[in-house]
């Protein structure tokens, strides 16, 4: 959610211009600062964002984003194979050559995970792409969303180049295509099939027909190997869950040794389940979590869509829906507690896409409130002690260190 000045918005950032009360009220009271979350010179993303997030330098853990997602998804990477994201993904329609036509949409206008099950499973068992795929020993596990996962054995990566969809939207994709190596040219035939064969698919004129993006492409991206990660629970001697509709988040958290909890009704989007969310963190506490990660993703996913109007409505969610009921069914409980509240990275309005500048964080303790006076903004968090490793944020929470000594 975090961000730079909008023009729409009278130069201020959406954080600024949002109606988040509780929030700021939590600010006011919170120690409050600015965090470098992605290292200098390391894509900066989700992916490397909450690896440092929870405690895992990705200066040395980060293998690539799809093996982090595989293990949210339950699907292991064996030694030796190579894992990608496969987006589901709306492109330009026409029969003009492939590298000619625009990518619409990152996700495929938002596809529902249903939809988008019953559409890559219908692609795989194509004749045509299904022996394509066998060619280049390259399978699809599908999964609820417009976030697929493919896993190819011997898969060569060297030197190979994939852009993130969601990078380029509105442009034409030929200058993005994969390249660097020969299994790279493959993939992005492989790709060009795919849209041949799903061009008109009765389910995509379905949807052109409501008005509707169609899912009509495939983007592999993303790649990586097997990954390890330490032990939160030999780091901090603490339990914990984390609460998420993002496979990646899952992902790192269970391969640190958290536990997953998916929320019924939990999109990702901007329509979600915000209820459950908070009734799920409340009850792994109550079963004696120590620790418990609560992520939303709509702020960003409104940001790649182009939807000012829905960053700033998410962020009102966050507020009244999360973060408001959780501090205030806490507090009536007598519980004494620390809350860590952040953007993982920002996500800009003027590109659409993703930036590592560092992002406000606030800490508050219910034992200790400070008197800060300050709304969660950019520039506030700007005025306190900035933390140039993202990495150190778990000791801060824990209290195993404190600002200027997280090193």
């Amino acid at each position: 959610m975090a961000d730079n000045p909008v023009p729409e918005l009278g130069g201020k950032t959406p954080l600024e211009t949002a109606r988040k009360p509780q929030i700021d009220a939590l600010s006011a009271r919170s120690l409050l600062g600015s965090v470098r979350t992605v290292p200098p010179g390391m894509p900066p993303g989700s992916d490397t964002a909450i690896l440092s997030i929870f405690g895992c330098d990705p200066r040395k853990y980060f293998t690539g984003r799809s093996p982090l997602e595989a293990a949210g998804c339950g699907i292991s990477v064996p030694p030796g194979e190579v894992s990608y994201r496969c987006n589901m993904v709306a492109l330009e329609d026409g029969d003009q050559p492939f590298g000619e036509k625009a990518i619409l949409s990152h996700n495929a206008g938002s596809i529902d995970g249903e939809d988008s099950v019953a559409v890559i499973t219908w692609l795989c068992a194509d004749p045509e792409f299904r022996a394509a795929a066998d060619a280049l020993r390259l399978r699809v596990e599908p999964t609820p969303s417009f976030r697929h996962i493919a896993i190819q054995a011997g898969g060569d990566t060297a030197g190979m180049e994939a852009t993130p969809p969601h990078d380029i939207l509105g442009r034409k994709i030929g200058p993005y295509a994969l390249r660097g190596n020969d299994n790279a040219d493959r993939l992005w035939q492989l790709m060009a099939l795919a849209n041949r064969r799903l061009e008109h698919h009765p389910y995509n004129e379905r949807r052109r027909a409501a008005g509707l993006l169609p899912a009509n492409g495939i983007w592999f991206w993303a790649e990586g190997t097997a990954v390890q990660l330490p032990s939160f629970r030999e780091a901090h001697h603490r339990t914990g869950s984390v609460i998420s509709a993002v496979p990646l988040v899952h992902g790192i958290g269970a391969l640190v040794g958290l536990n997953m909890v998916h929320v019924e009704g939990a999109t990702g989007e901007t329509e979600t389940n915000y209820e459950g969310k908070v009734q799920a963190a409340l009850d792994c506490l109550a079963r004696g979590d120590d620790f418990v990660c609560v992520h939303v993703e709509a702020p960003d996913e409104a940001t790649h869509n182009g939807k000012l109007d829905e960053k700033l409505l998410s962020i009102e969610y966050l507020d009244r829906r999360v973060v408001g009921p959780l501090v205030e069914r806490l507090t009536a409980a007598g519980v004494d507690f620390r809350l860590l509240l952040l953007s993982d990275h920002k996500t800009l309005m003027s590109t659409r896409t993703h930036d590592g500048d560092p992002v406000p964080f606030l800490l508050y303790d219910s034992t200790r409130p400070q008197s800060a006076g300050l709304a969660y903004t950019e520039a506030n968090g700007e005025k306190g002690p900035f933390v140039s490793e993202g990495t150190a944020l778990m000791r801060l929470l824990f209290e195993e260190t404190t600002p200027g000594k997280e090193g």
